[in-house]
């Protein structure tokens, strides 16, 4: 936890961090969420039944299209070469949770952790926003980094979770 904020100058300002002299390296990172919901409007969303269409195409397309603009939702954000995006919705086995995860992949010079979670937050959201008018106690919930690798820091993967990062 000794690390400095590397978003703030001498003074305390904040800074978009200069990443001129790093390294171009390969980039992964996984972030999750969930939609908790009302079993019945998962049963909607899974059978095809909600008025809006089909929630998990629009969410999958939403977390991609959000991560591809990270750059412009997060102020301090580097706009970056992504080389894929992936985002994934399932049913919880509980019945009553929509989990989602999204991985993000890069050679660049810095990580695409925002990337991976601006696209999990953004799918999360459009779930809510084409279920809301059915259940409006919905909640997102527990948007995490999971885990990354590439750049000088190395390996990260979250206490608990299981991913595999691709090579």
């Amino acid at each position: 936890m000794g690390e400095e904020l590397t978003h703030l100058d001498e003074q305390g300002r904040a800074r978009m961090v200069n990443v001129g002299e790093k390294a171009v390296t390969h980039r992964v990172c996984v972030a999750r969420g969930e939609v908790r919901m009302q079993p019945e409007t998962l049963a909607r969303i899974v059978e095809g039944r909600v008025a809006k269409g089909d929630v998990l195409a629009t969410a999958r397309i939403a977390g991609i299209q959000a991560a591809k603009r990270t750059g412009e939702w997060i102020p301090l954000a580097h706009p970056m070469p992504i080389d894929s995006v992936e985002v994934l919705l399932e049913p919880a086995a509980s019945g009553d949770a929509l989990q989602i995860e999204a991985r993000v992949e890069a050679h660049w010079k810095t990580g695409v952790e925002m990337e991976a979670l601006v696209a999990a937050s953004a799918a999360g959201l459009t779930v809510y926003d084409m279920c809301k008018a059915v259940d409006r106690e919905m909640v997102v919930d527990r948007v995490r980094l999971v885990a990354k690798k590439g750049g000088k820091s190395g390996v990260f993967v979250r206490t608990g979770e299981e991913v595999e990062l691709s090579e």
